[in-house]
């Protein structure tokens, strides 16, 4: 059974930079926002002659990616799908006026899990990293709670998170740094008990796989 790893946050919250780290020779990225990676020399690093990186909004495309990778890319050991709200996005826009829309929040709803599903069976030495937006909800009470931003009430009720074992949550601090906040402050944020010592650790995604390495 792989791993799977939830990266949650906000616009600018350093998601993505956090991938900075991982080594390219055995990461396959996927690209939903095709807006490319954040930093220096990522084209080189990332690129289809090293066959590890492909831009894809397409639902069913990343699942067949992931299934392929699992079953003919034994030198690849890490899968970024970035941003799965952006896929999410993309069928709900191109089912506008083609469905009726109980139909359509259904099919939504299984195509995710489908992916999350798929990202949960694959090869045990793979660990599938699924990059989504977060979203605060504020109560009359001024009471604030993070979780992960999904679209149509269907998804609301299957709480992604619950498939994950590792939720991080990726935020900005005041002096413009970036971290991963490791466990439940008004959020949805857990890690397996002992991984880590601190609710707080810099945004570096291999260090966190490292540490996780063990659970």
């Amino acid at each position: 059974m792989s791993k799977m790893i939830c990266l949650m946050g906000e616009s600018g919250s350093g998601k993505t930079t956090a991938m900075r780290t991982l080594d390219p020779s055995s990461t396959y990225y996927i690209d939903c926002d095709r807006k490319g990676l954040p930093w220096r020399g990522w084209r080189e690093q990332y690129n289809a002659e090293r066959k590890n990186f492909f831009q894809t909004r397409d639902l069913g495309q990343i699942g067949g990616v992931l299934m392929g990778i699992s079953e003919k890319r034994a030198d690849i050991k890490t899968i970024v799908i970035d941003t799965l709200n952006t896929a999410m996005v993309d069928q709900e826009v191109k089912q506008m006026g083609s469905k009726d829309g109980y139909s359509k929040w259904i099919d939504l709803a299984q195509n995710v899990w489908n992916i999350c599903e798929a990202a949960a069976t694959l090869r045990p030495d793979l660990t599938v990293i699924i990059v989504m937006h977060s979203e605060t909800i504020r109560d009359d009470l001024g009471y604030s709670f993070t979780r992960v931003k999904t679209n149509g009430r269907k998804l609301e009720k299957v709480v992604l998170e619950s498939l994950f074992s590792t939720v991080f949550l990726a935020k900005t601090k005041e002096d413009g740094s970036h971290v991963f906040e490791t466990v439940a402050r008004n959020s949805t944020a857990k890690t397996p008990m002992g991984a880590f010592d601190s609710p707080e650790i810099p945004n570096d995604m291999q260090a966190a796989l490292d540490a996780l390495k063990e659970f």
